[in-house]
Parts: structure tokens; sequence; C-alpha cells
């Protein structure tokens, strides 16, 4: 399949979950790296394109490695890189990367390896709603496969061997993807974000470090990755996000029992100017969304499944308009064809 397959289906981990009201998905990520061998942002083109045959040679021999489909950076046009980034499978940093960078991608699009970004490997695990352990577990059954093939960068003092000190221990992000706009709306997402972060959690936006909570999404993940055990940091921030999600869905309840006509009226005016704009931007169209995805969850349109809304997150960025387009399109353009798309959508429910 190639990337315009993409296009025709989305990603296995935006199904129905467990939990998923306010959850997206859940995510885990692996950090590693080759012994001996010189991390990805100092090593020449020879070392970099060394390491991706040396990864194409274990992942050749790992069970199941016929279904990934798999990229070079440098054979990929921009658009088509920026393409796999919206959709969650690269970092902005892989796709700005060339020489020796590339990504493996399973075709449901839950597992993805990274190789030559910030690190040899970053190896990623999605899943549906609140489901951390499967996404542990899957990561670490690919992990465990890849390393038959590969001799890992291990220190048996500090663990696994990163570019970044951060990540130095397990080399194991994870995090969670949660809508929350119940809490921005109440004005309380600032006194949660400060206790999340106060207990070492990471609070980010919906591309990850550095972004903004666009669309009223958020990311939350492990910030210690030294000195705590896999298990142990899954079950910490699993504990935490469930209460985020009980802290969100009691705002949801506080607005429909003492604001519930003005509830009625943010996602009504969402609806109605979704509907009927000719011309809408990525952030502003993610924005009405959120209000739109709110507006499902509790009841209020009910003719519209909040998963089909969390599909449209992903298509109404910049280069999914264009390729579905089949040409370049100037921003207005891209404007003119996202409030289509929306459209469309809402007509057809």
């Amino acid at each position: 399949m190639t990337l315009d397959g993409f296009l025709e289906r989305h990603g296995g981990w935006l199904e129905a979950g467990p939990e998923e009201g306010p959850v997206i998905s859940s995510r885990v990520r692996l950090a590693r790296n080759l012994r001996e061998t010189t991390f990805p942002g100092w090593a020449s083109k020879e070392v970099r394109n060394r390491v991706w045959n040396e990864v194409v040679l274990a992942f050749d021999g790992v069970p199941g490695s016929k279904g990934f489909l798999r990229w070079r950076m440098d054979e990929l046009s921009a658009l088509d890189r920026e393409l796999l980034f919206e959709r969650h499978l690269i970092s902005r940093e892989l796709a700005e990367r060339q020489t020796g960078s590339g990504v493996f991608v399973n075709e449901d699009e839950c597992r993805a390896v990274m190789v030559n970004e910030e690190d040899h490997i970053r190896l990623q695990s999605l899943q549906p709603g609140m489901n951390l352990q499967k996404a542990w577990e899957a990561a670490d059954e690919l992990d465990n496969a890849l390393e038959q093939g590969l001799s890992y960068a291990f220190s048996s003092k500090l663990g696994y061997l990163t570019a970044c000190p951060s990540n130095v221990g397990t080399g194991l992000r994870a995090s969670v993807m949660l809508h929350l706009p119940g809490l921005v709306l109440t004005e309380e997402i600032k006194p949660v974000i400060n206790a999340v972060s106060k207990i070492g959690l990471a609070v980010r936006g919906l591309w990850g470090e550095g972004s903004e909570a666009s669309g009223h999404m958020f990311q939350i993940s492990n910030q210690v990755t030294l000195g705590r055990p896999e298990a142990e940091i899954i079950a910490h921030l699993d504990q935490i996000v469930l209460e985020v999600i009980e802290h969100e869905k009691n705002a949801r309840l506080r607005l429909m029992s003492t604001q519930e006509i003005r509830v009625h009226d943010h996602v009504g005016r969402a609806y109605g100017i979704l509907a009927n704009a000719a011309l809408m931007t990525t952030g502003e169209g993610l924005d009405l969304l959120s209000a739109l995805r709110m507006g499902a969850d509790l009841g209020l349109l009910p003719k519209i499944p909040r998963r089909e809304i969390d599909r449209l997150f992903i298509r109404i960025h910049p280069a999914h308009l264009q390729k579905e387009a089949g040409v370049a399109l100037s921003p207005e353009e891209r404007d003119i064809k996202r409030s289509q798309l929306i459209r469309k959508f809402l007509e057809n429910k």
C-alpha cells in the first residue's frame, strides 16, 4: 500500500476503546540505540545509512514484519512526510531528517518504528482509548523481537543509553491523549496541569512537546525514565490519567447542571459555523470540532459518533487535504477545501 492508501481509511488507534469518552488514545514509545555507534545527531551520512541497513536486516527477521510498510525520508516528498506526521506516525524531527532516516509502520498504524531520529530507534505503540497496558505489551514484544538482531547500547548501572539524558534508563515514554473541554470551559485546566506536573508528569498539546492544546486536546506523559521499572511507570500514569478523566467528567456535569443553556449554545454555534462556513482554518476547525465532540459525548448530537469526529481532527490538516485533492493548495484553497469536507460530513448525518 502506498501513502495515498492512508486516505481511504483511519488508524486502528482511532477505533472505539475502553474508557473512551474524554480519551482519544494511549501511546508507549521506547528509545533505543546501537552499541558503539554515534547518535544520529552527530553521525556521518555513512553511519546513518549503516544504521538504517542494520535495522532493516533485523526487522526482516521479526515475526509478522511483512505486515509493515517502510519508507526512507529521503525518498518521500515533503507532503508525504507531513502526512505521516499528521497521522502521529512520525515526529516533526524525523520529518525534517534525510539520509538514513526512515520509518516502519504496520498496516493498522498501531505500531511504528522510526530510525535515525534523535535516537537510532524510536519504537511506538498506539492503542485506542485508555489502554496503556496493551500499548506497553505490544511495544515490548516488538522491542524484544528487534533486539534478537541488534546490539543495544545498555549500561548495567544506567539502563538503556539515549541521546537525551532525560530518556536514559527504561527509555520509555508513555502518554494518553485526552479531550478536556470541560476543564477548559470551567477554567480548571491550569490547576489540574499544575497538580499533574508536581507529581512528575508532563502535559503537552496535540503534537507533543512544544505544541499548543489545539481543539482542547492534551497529552499527559511520564517524565522520569531512570530508576523506575516500566510496570511502575505505566501504573502511575494510568492512575493519574483516570483521576484527570474523573475531573473532566465532573466538570461537564457541573456545566450541564449550572450552565446548560450556555452549553447548548456553545455546541449549537459550533455546529452552525461548521455547517455553513465557506472558509475554515485548521485552528478554527479543531476548536469547533472540539465543541462538537463534547456535544456528542453529552448526548446533544446523538447522530454524530465521537470517533468520526476524531477522524476529522486528522483529515482537516493541510497535508491530508492536499493529498485528497491530488494537487498542492494555497492556504486559502485549503481553507475552502476544509470547510467543504466538514460541511459534507455534517450533511450526511
